[in-house]
């Protein structure tokens, strides 16, 4: 460095030369270092108007873009108020840079009371990070930075964190901080890639199921379904990976009979980029006879849960790209799908069609009109609501990171900054958030952010007056629903406090008109829509 830098100075250098371009934290009087200069950097700082919103934001940057972001935090309130999304982003396999200042190295542990205090601010942020480094001196910094990009890149994605001490963060730093090369993801061993391919071209009935962590594999794996006229299941966060249009594709449906009963007469399931979650099987265990290939960056995951005949330690698209090469090598014969065949995949097309609760003809409705106003590529970032319950198994699509859901730490307020943060990620397309009126609350806050920054992005509310999962299970179990129905307020009145355009749907048509005008407006948009109130519950 030509001249000298603050700790804090260079820490944010550092994530320049990392290819970090997009930041999220709210400026704090420990946090100012970071701060000192940043204007003059090629990062977008984005302030959101609560740290839970920076964590959301940058979740929602990387599920799009596949990139990290990063959020700065302040000491204490600022990590324990990020630490929902950073969990939500560790459950769900999302990378993610976490700086966050701490206590001056001397008060650290001791209950001395000075602003922020937590008793071992790095013990709670260890909990959800796949790696967690208190920097002591500057020197620490850049290693410790070091080590979290690397188990990070190399490895199942997922936030890191390193603290660094306010003194620390206002030191001179002379000396050149440099960041490390990129570590190569894990090829497979040829042998293992053999022992599939030789296994996936003997099966008459073979079934694929793949997972987020495939979604950088798409164009292989579709490759690889249509040699093996093998149908592909999805989990919920794996939607498009395999075209909801490609007629092999049974979609997200591993919650329903007919489809865990076809798992079950297969005779070679090949299981890519996905922990198999129960979450996505409504919490049953699928009953697999056939022979287990299990493809996963975690070789944690290798035998959990589902044990693998063949399990193999890889990035999924370089094992789709050997597995590809190794059946030309070993001349695979494409197999024809026969007509039964053909006919039990197009019957839980068809079970599937009309799957559901009660509700969910609405929902298909509300989602049908969405799937026809926005394109192939734009984005849907759910939160968890019923409506978007529907819409993790019903809504096509046709391409990875399209579907946006917030799947096994689940937790509300996940779906608006989400997409803000997926929008800065992808301005090009299309973003649309979907929540519920009661988990909209949770961040509504965030409406200011995007008015402020001008972010285009359309937010539904699915106005239910009600926690109604919470209340249907209630009823289910024959319990007198309790604090389940609360007090709404006028969402379209609070958005436009917020500056945004806003406006209840009144029927479908309607609907679809707002969608395409939000769509093409430069400022954010809410949509509301009431239950049964409109043509959509007819």
């Amino acid at each position: 460095m030509a001249n000298a830098m603050t700790g804090g100075q260079a820490a944010v250098a550092l994530l320049e030369q990392y290819g970090i371009d997009t930041v999220f934290g709210i400026p704090g009087v420990h946090t100012i270092e970071f701060y000192r200069g940043l204007a003059d950097r090629g990062i977008h700082h984005v302030t959101p108007r609560h740290e839970q919103g920076a964590g959301f934001m940058a979740d929602g940057y990387a599920r799009v873009s596949g990139r990290p972001a990063a959020c700065l935090l302040i000491t204490g309130p600022g990590l324990t108020n990020a630490a929902t999304p950073i969990a939500q982003a560790y459950s769900d396999s999302q990378p993610m840079v976490v700086l966050a200042s701490t206590n001056l190295r001397n008060e650290i542990g001791k209950g001395w009371g000075p602003y922020h205090e937590v008793r071992n601010q790095r013990l709670i942020a260890n909990q959800f990070t796949c790696f967690a480094g208190t920097a002591l001196s500057p020197e620490d910094v850049p290693q410790l930075m070091a080590q979290g990009w690397s188990i990070m890149q190399s490895g199942r994605p997922r936030p890191y964190y390193v603290e660094i001490p306010r003194d620390v963060l206002g030191l001179d730093v002379t000396d050149a901080w440099q960041s490390v090369a990129e570590s190569p993801r894990p090829r497979p061993a040829a042998n293992a890639v053999e022992a599939a391919a030789k296994a996936l071209s003997a099966a008459t009935r073979p079934v694929m199921l793949v997972g987020a962590g495939a979604a950088d594999a798409s164009d292989g794996l579709t490759k690889l379904a249509n040699r093996l006229n093998a149908p592909v299941i999805s989990s919920f966060a794996g939607k498009g990976i395999v075209a909801d249009s490609n007629p092999l594709s049974l979609g997200a449906t591993l919650s329903m009979p007919p489809v865990r009963e076809f798992i079950t007469a297969a005779d070679v399931v090949l299981a890519v980029g996905t922990e198999l979650s129960t979450t996505d099987s409504s919490n049953q265990r699928l009953d697999i006879h056939g022979q287990m290939v299990r493809v996963d960056i975690d070789p944690r995951k290798i035998n959990y849960y589902y044990p693998a005949a063949i399990g193999i330690v890889a990035d999924s698209a370089l094992f789709t790209e050997d597995v590809n090469a190794c059946l030309d090598d070993i001349g695979h014969v494409e197999k024809p799908l026969h007509a039964e065949r053909r006919r039990k995949i197009d019957d839980i097309r068809t079970f599937a069609s009309t799957y559901g609760s009660l509700a969910t003809p609405q929902h298909r409705r509300i989602l049908g009109s969405l799937r026809k106003v926005l394109p192939d590529d734009g984005i849907v970032v759910t939160d968890m609501t019923q409506l978007a319950y529907s819409g993790n198994y019903c809504f096509p699509c046709e391409h990875p990171r399209t579907w946006i859901h917030p799947v096994s730490y689940a937790t509300l307020g996940f779906a608006l900054p989400a997409a803000i943060g997926a929008k800065l990620a992808k301005p090009e397309q299309p973003v649309v958030s979907i929540s519920g009126d009661c988990g909209f609350l949770f961040t509504c806050q965030e409406m200011a952010t995007a008015a402020e920054r001008g972010i285009p992005i359309v937010q539904i509310v699915w106005n239910n007056t009600a926690l109604a999962e919470i209340r249907d299970g209630m009823v289910s179990l024959g319990v007198e629903p309790v604090e389940v129905l609360p007090r709404n307020p006028d969402y379209v009145a609070m958005a436009r406090s917020f500056h945004w355009d806003a406006e209840t749907a009144k029927s479908l048509d309607h609907f679809e008109t707002l969608l395409a005008e939000g769509i093409e407006r430069q400022t954010p948009t809410l949509i509301e829509v009431r239950e049964g109130d409109g043509d959509w519950a007819g």
